[in-house]
């Protein structure tokens, strides 16, 4: 303990632990996710509308009754980690072989959709 005072040792030790999610808590979490949007009654165009956490916090206690998942902080970073994972994926597999798109490859896509 030397070179730490015992006030800053406790607070950080109170902060808590990291929760480990197993493969079939994301399993749960990505398919609760599909049926929220298939419904649509959480849709919006960028996403999810407000509110979708605490549904999605319902579904989840049906698919996994004792695991005790809550809507913040637990769903809301998962689905953060989520999110920048397929994006980093989604990059990779973009910009890789002889399909590697550009900028203006994208733009291009997207006026010749409208």
């Amino acid at each position: 303990m030397s070179g730490f005072s015992q006030s800053s040792v406790s607070s950080q030790n109170s902060r808590g632990t990291k929760r480990k999610w197993v493969p079939e808590e994301d399993v749960a979490l990505i398919a609760c996710m599909v049926d929220l949007h298939n419904v649509g009654t959480f849709n919006a165009y960028t996403g999810f509308n407000v509110g979708y956490l605490n549904e999605l916090e319902r579904m989840l206690e049906i698919f996994l009754p004792h695991v005790m998942l809550k809507a913040k902080p637990n769903l809301e970073l998962r689905i953060r980690t989520l999110k920048g994972d397929w994006a980093i994926v989604y990059d990779m597999h973009r910009a890789t072989r002889k399909y590697a798109e550009t900028n203006a490859d994208i733009i291009e896509e997207i006026d010749v959709e409208d």
